[in-house]
């Protein structure tokens, strides 16, 4: 797989993150400025960071299983240490709604690109 490829998938599960955090915001109606999305997303883009490293991401980026749970474990976990570390929010509500809606989004894309590689195969 050519680098340009692993940086696109890599790129999917940054947006991830940062819809996810964005759309937080907006709910909460903490505001959407880039300085203030960054600050939401820093803890969990570092834990999409080290899933990536773990699972080794690089060699089979759109596997849902094991690629892309490790990564979505990792975002959860590494981004609700750090955030507890930096003294932000992590009851246990937004934990759940963390873990749902990450995990929709980063195993919501690699879902997509299966399907349409067998379905593709298929024809």
């Amino acid at each position: 797989m050519q680098r340009l490829g692993r940086l696109a998938y890599l790129s999917a599960d940054v947006i991830g993150v940062l819809v996810f955090c964005a759309v937080g915001r907006r709910s909460h109606d903490e505001g959407l400025s880039v300085t203030g999305v960054a600050t939401t997303a820093w803890p969990f883009l570092s834990g999409t960071v080290v899933g990536w490293l773990v699972s080794r991401a690089w060699r089979r980026p759109t596997a849902v299983v094991p690629t892309g749970v490790i990564v979505w474990l990792c975002t959860v976990a590494v981004g609700m240490g750090l955030r507890k570390a930096s003294s932000a929010g992590v009851a246990a509500s937004f934990v759940v709604v963390a873990a749902s809606v990450t995990a929709v989004l980063l195993l919501g894309w690699r879902a997509v690109v299966g399907l349409t590689r067998r379905r593709r195969s298929d024809v």
